[in-house]
């Protein structure tokens, strides 16, 4: 180990690993010539020093607790998945940055699921048996896969979640209260209903709270009367729900919070943990790194993942200059961030609420979203700020190498056009350590699973869920990225939809096209954007300082046509979109989180029949073999371009095939 002993105030932090468990992992099975995985469960428990420059940063770091050697204490779960001989693996961490605690890469690049109370799970968070490995993609690669716990709170309190233990901070042993704002839409219509709160309240006294509702977003908000709620503790109040607003009102809480935790360290958790495993043979103790080899790490590049949320928290994670090294260095070589748009997160703030995110109808005026959205520096003509995701670590040489992709979800809620064009609409460049991809058609998270109960999880949606599926994709690009990250080639240009070529577009009625498809209710919305005032409670929209948010363009079937075409997207057979309305008696018309699904008629008499504009399948393909000789072509062109992996074109076609099965083509 380079440095241990007594902290130098102006070095690194100290790290103490504590191992709680070591496993066999999927029951033993081994993953090609990389053989058997292990598991290594436990926690770290780190300090660091508040007056380090790349600490500093970190809000309210000055007011939290210290020990005997002036630094400040916190703690994070973290979880390995590891080659049982790490000679044979690739010398690569793979860091998951866990989704409200869950383990994320298993299910999304791996095509795990488990079946808990008869539930498919999209997070595998303790993998046992060898069904869990799913597709064992990650593993034949001979990947270290790791996951640390960077959110404290109640959203990471459960069985398998990973968290961060995070001080709290005082003014002078004093608790420190601020006003907080929470937003609750409950999606049911039970009252009364129970409201948890992020932080304690410093008082019961209603006069110093004010609760209202409203429908939407824009309306006015209405004053909920102090006699139609109550607090049941200083944690949570109960509501008695006024009987003219739906499932899917807004309810706003204002109110006097005591108690914020440090939640910035979170990011150090990221940084301080996987640069520990990468450099370190032992801890402060003499506890042995599990990932060292002979006296040293067998570790050449880390490489960070994040599936949404996530996502949002490395494009922080490095904004706020966090990859680098308390040692010095990068600390992520390269990342791949999926579906994050161009927001960030709600996590180094006083009173910190990580799990929140802006979307059409919800958690708009939290304050993560606001420039910089783009990895460019730019000047913003709404704020006249200068800056960019990537100005910080430019400066000390700690750029990651980045892969974003992007669903059609994500540029109607996530603004992710802001990635590519200024306030304006003006179109801004993408750095040469940029790759942007935008998987066209898809929704957020990728395809709905037709196993899973949306309905059950997901009660607005008007429309089914959208099935396209970018897992694939998501393979090659991690492939791409490692080799990039090598030096052994740079991926495939960006495929993102941009100003230049027409490809962008504003998303109402009258501009966007989307064709007469019956029951099929288009509504033209996306998750605006203004300037915020955050300096009051409710924050007020600063009127005339709005955004340009634009989406990708569509063709004749509501298609979109910018970015890479999966074969569902290529040889279609319905439309897909990034968008579905909340259903009656769940804020009609607003956005739900989905996309929806819209299947062509089988034959043309059945489309003549409805009304359908959209030509059939039986107008389209010839027949079965039509079909999947299209879908071949399709998936071995993105095999060339770069987009898939030789297993896919094989995977993918095996799919259309039971799909095509009952399809109604002859």
């Amino acid at each position: 180990m380079r440095a241990t002993g007594t902290l130098p105030m102006a070095g690194k932090g100290m790290m103490r690993i504590e191992i709680a468990r070591v496993e066999p992992a999927f029951e033993g099975a081994p993953f090609g010539s990389i053989g058997p995985y292990e598991k290594v469960v436990g926690r770290a428990h780190c300090a660091v020093n508040p007056a380090h420059p790349l600490n500093a940063g970190i809000v309210n770091i000055d007011k939290a607790p210290v020990n005997a050697a002036g630094c400040v204490e916190y703690a994070c779960d973290f979880y390995l998945l590891k080659p049982v001989d790490m000679r044979k693996g690739n010398r690569r961490i793979f860091c998951d940055v866990p989704n409200r605690g869950n383990k994320v890469a298993l299910h999304t690049l791996n095509d795990a699921l488990r079946d808990i109370d008869g539930q498919m799970r999209m997070a595998v968070n303790d993998p046992r048996s060898a069904a869990d490995a799913g597709n064992g993609f990650l593993m034949r690669q001979g990947y270290t896969i790791l996951w640390i716990g960077w959110q404290g709170g109640g959203e990471t309190a459960g069985e398998g979640l990973l968290s961060a233990q995070l001080p709290v901070a005082t003014d002078n042993d004093e608790p420190i209260v601020a006003v907080s704002r929470e937003e609750f839409i409950f999606e049911h219509l039970q009252s009364p209903v129970l409201a948890a709160l992020s932080y304690p309240a410093n008082t019961a006294e209603q006069s110093s709270c004010v609760l209202t509702v409203r429908q939407h977003e824009q309306d006015p908000r209405t004053l909920v009367s102090p006699a139609d709620w109550h607090f049941v503790s200083n944690m949570q109040i109960k509501i008695n729900r006024p009987a003219e607003f739906d499932a899917s009102a807004i309810y706003e809480f204002i109110y006097p919070a005591q108690d914020p935790t440090v939640a910035g360290l979170g990011f150090a958790a990221l940084r301080d943990v996987v640069s520990f495993l990468r450099h370190e043979s032992t801890d402060e103790t003499s506890t042995r790194n599990p990932l060292d080899l002979e006296g040293r790490p067998a570790v050449d590049h880390a490489l960070a993942y994040g599936m949404s949320q996530a996502g949002r928290v490395l494009r922080d994670f490095v904004y706020q200059g966090f990859n680098e090294s308390l040692a010095g260095g990068k600390v992520f070589d390269g990342m791949l961030v999926c579906m994050a748009g161009s927001r960030k997160s709600f996590v180094n703030h006083a009173f910190a609420q990580p799990g929140r995110f802006a979307r059409q109808h919800e958690d708009r005026l939290f304050p993560h979203d606001q420039f910089p959205f783009s990895y460019a520096t730019t000047t913003d003509p709404v704020s006249g700020k200068t800056d960019g995701i990537l100005a910080r670590c430019e400066q000390s040489d700690a750029c990651p190498k980045v892969i974003q992709t992007e669903s059609s979800s994500d540029f109607f809620q996530g603004r992710a056009s802001l990635l590519v064009t200024d306030a304006a609409g003006c179109e801004i460049p993408i750095p040469e350590c940029v790759r942007l991809y935008h998987f066209a058609g898809l929704q957020h998270g990728g395809g709905g699973d037709p196993t899973v109960d949306y309905a059950r999880f997901f009660p607005a949606i008007r429309y089914a869920p959208n099935p396209a599926d970018g897992s694939a994709v998501h393979r090659a690009l991690l492939v791409a990225l490692d080799r990039w990250v090598d030096g052994g080639g740079s991926p495939p240009p960006s495929q993102f939809p941009n100003v230049a070529d027409g490809t962008l577009g504003l998303a109402a009625s009258d501009h966007y096209g989307f064709p007469a498809i019956p029951d099929a209710d288009y509504p033209g919305l996306v998750n605006g954007l203004c300037e915020v005032d955050y300096s009051v409670q409710p924050p007020k929209p600063v009127p005339g300082r709005d955004y340009v948010v634009m989406v990708p363009p569509i063709d004749s079937d509501g298609n979109e046509i910018a970015g890479i075409r999966v074969p569902d997207i290529a040889v279609p057979r319905g439309t897909h979109t990034g968008w579905n309305p909340r259903r009656k008696g769940y804020a009609a018309a607003a956005l739900s989180p989905l996309g929806a699904y819209f299947p062509f008629a089988a034959t043309k008499r059945k489309r003549l029949e409805s009304g359908d504009p959209r030509p059939s399948l039986e107008e389209r393909y010839s027949g079965k073999q039509d079909y999947l000789r299209k879908v071949a072509k399709a998936a071995n062109a993105l095999r060339v371009s770069g987009f898939l992996l030789e297993e896919d074109v094989e995977r993918i076609a095996a799919k259309a095939r039971d799909d095509i099965a009952e399809s109604g083509l002859g």
